[in-house]
C-alpha cells in the first residue's frame, strides 16, 4: 500500500471499524441485529414458498408481495453477515473491490423496493379505482416488464456512482471507515481528491428515486381514500380499506426510515457518529424484518397459507 503526502494511493484493503463509539458494546448490539436477520430470512422464505406454491396467489398482488420479499432478503445478507463479523469475530478489513460491491448492491436493492412499493401501490389503484380492467391492464408481461423495469433503473442510476469511485478516487486520506457497512457517502469522505460531483450525484439519485416513488405513492393513496369513501356500503369500504392496511404500514416505515437516514447522514453534523450509523442499519434491517409480519398478520391468504405449511410440518 504506497503512501503519498499522507494520502494512501489505491488501497486494497478498507477497515470498517463498526459503531464508533459504542465499540465496546457492540457485541451486545449484534444479538437483536442477528435475531432481526434470521426472523426476516425465515418470514421472507415462508412468503416465497407460499406464494410458488399456492397457484391461486399468482396474482399481480401476490407476485410484488414475492418481488419484494426477495429484494428484502438480498438486503438483509447484504449487510449482516459481515456486520455480525466486526461486532462479534472482530473482522473489520474488507478488499476494496468487495465494498465496492456490497455498496452498490445495498443501494441497487433499495432503489429496487422502492420501485416494487411504488408498483404495489399502482396495483391497488387500479383495483379498487377501476377493477373492472385490472386482469386487463396488470397482465403477465406488464409484471415482468415491471419487475425488470423497477431492477434496470435501479442499476444505471447506481451504476454511475460506482465508477466515479473507482475511477476517480486515487488518493484516500484514511483507509478506516467509520460505518458498519459500506456506504456510499461514507466511502466518499474517505477520498482526498474534491468529492463535490459525487455528494451532488448521491443527492440527485436520492431525490430521483425517493421523491419520484413517493410523489406517486402518495397520489395513487389519495385517489383510493377518495374511492373508498365513496362506496355506499360500509362492508366494501371496510374490505377495501383493509386490503391497503398492510401496504401503507409497509411504505410509512421504508420511506420514514429511509428519510430520517438520508436527512441525519448528509446534514446532522450535530449528532452524534453512533446515531447516524444505527439509524442507517436499522433502516436497511427493519424492513425486512417487519414486511413479513406486517403482511403475515394482516393478508389473510397469507397467514392461511403460512400457517397450513407450519402445521402439515409438524404433522408429517
Amino acid at each position: 500500500m504506497l503512501t503519498v503526502n499522507g494520502s494512501v494511493f489505491m488501497p486494497s484493503v478498507l477497515t470498517l471499524i463498526g459503531i464508533p463509539g459504542l465499540e465496546s458494546v457492540q457485541c451486545w448490539i449484534g444479538i437483536p441485529f442477528c435475531v432481526m436477520y434470521i426472523i426476516a430470512m425465515i418470514g421472507n422464505s415462508l412468503i416465497l414458498f407460499v406464494i410458488k406454491m399456492e397457484e391461486s396467489l399468482h396474482i399481480p398482488m401476490y407476485i410484488f408481495l414475492a418481488m419484494l420479499a426477495a429484494t428484502d432478503v438480498g438486503l438483509s445478507t447484504c449487510i449482516l453477515p459481515k456486520m455480525l463479523g466486526i461486532f462479534w469475530f472482530h473482522s473489520p478489513n474488507i478488499f476494496h473491490d468487495a465494498c465496492l460491491l456490497q455498496m452498490g448492491l445495498i443501494h441497487t436493492l433499495q432503489a429496487t423496493e422502492s420501485g416494487i412499493l411504488l408498483a404495489m401501490a399502482l396495483d391497488r389503484y387500479v383495483a379498487i379505482c377501476n377493477p373492472l380492467r385490472h386482469a386487463t391492464i396488470f397482465s403477465q408481461q406488464l409484471l415482468i416488464n415491471l419487475g425488470v423495469g423497477v431492477t434496470l433503473r435501479a442499476v444505471i442510476l447506481i451504476l454511475p456512482s460506482l465508477l466515479l469511485i473507482k475511477c476517480r478516487f486515487k488518493h484516500y486520506r484514511t483507509t478506516v471507515i467509520s460505518h458498519s457497512y459500506c456506504e456510499h457517502m461514507a466511502i466518499v469522505k474517505l477520498a482526498a481528491e474534491d468529492v463535490r460531483i459525487n455528494k451532488i450525484y448521491g443527492l440527485f439519485v436520492a431525490f430521483t428515486i425517493l421523491g419520484f416513488d413517493i410523489i406517486f405513492i402518495t397520489l395513487s393513496y389519495v385517489q383510493i381514500f377518495v374511492t373508498v369513501f365513496q362506496l355506499p356500503q360500509k362492508e366494501a369500504r371496510l374490505k377495501a380499506f383493509n386490503t391497503c392496511i398492510a401496504h401503507i404500514c409497509v411504505f410509512l416505515q421504508f420511506y420514514l426510515l429511509a428519510f430520517f437516514s438520508f436527512f441525519t447522514h448528509r446534514f446532522g453534523s450535530h449528532i452524534p457518529p453512533y446515531v447516524h450509523i444505527l439509524l442507517s442499519s436499522l433502516y436497511l434491517l427493519v424492513p425486512p424484518f417487519l414486511n413479513p409480519i406486517v403482511y403475515g398478520v394482516k393478508i389473510k391468504q397469507i397467514r392461511d397459507h403460512v400457517l397450513y405449511v407450519l402445521i402439515s410440518k409438524k404433522t408429517s
